[in-house]
């Protein structure tokens, strides 16, 4: 979202109008798929493999609850059926469902799986996300 605020009226003491446009891309984010990586698809996959109740229709769930330092969190959880409303996608054989509620904040998010000295793990990468915590583990829409 870009704003625009003129600083001589901020000078003269006098109450700001503030001008707000919604860019193209934030309102298309919305409506966009959740995208996973090859490598956060291969990991799904090792996983669901390692259980002992996965079956063909199995997958890994993402989704966002209220929490965290910056007021939202990330979920991740693995689940053996979809929701009848779940918005789902499929990458190289790999499941991800999501709830509709927390598809309108994860979506145009890609799902990554990334490994260095650091972290080994899923990474989010949201385009909607306007901040974060310094840990990582929450945001702002």
């Amino acid at each position: 979202m870009a704003t625009g605020l003129s600083l001589d009226l901020l000078k003269m003491g006098q109450k700001p109008k503030v001008a707000v446009q919604k860019s193209a891309q934030a309102v298309d984010a919305r409506e966009a798929k959740i995208l996973v990586t090859a490598s956060a698809a291969e990991a799904i996959k090792a996983e669901l493999a390692k259980r002992e109740t996965s079956h063909a229709g199995s997958g890994f769930r993402v989704g966002v609850k209220a929490g965290g330092c910056s007021g939202l969190s990330y979920t991740m959880a693995y689940e053996d059926h979809p929701r009848a409303d779940d918005k789902g996608v499929e990458k190289d054989g790999a499941k991800v469902f999501c709830d509709p509620k927390s598809h309108v904040y994860l979506a145009g998010t890609e799902l990554d799986f990334v490994r260095t000295l650091m972290k080994t793990g899923f990474e989010f990468r949201n385009p909607q996300q306007k901040s974060a915590c310094g840990c990582g583990d929450s945001f702002t829409i």
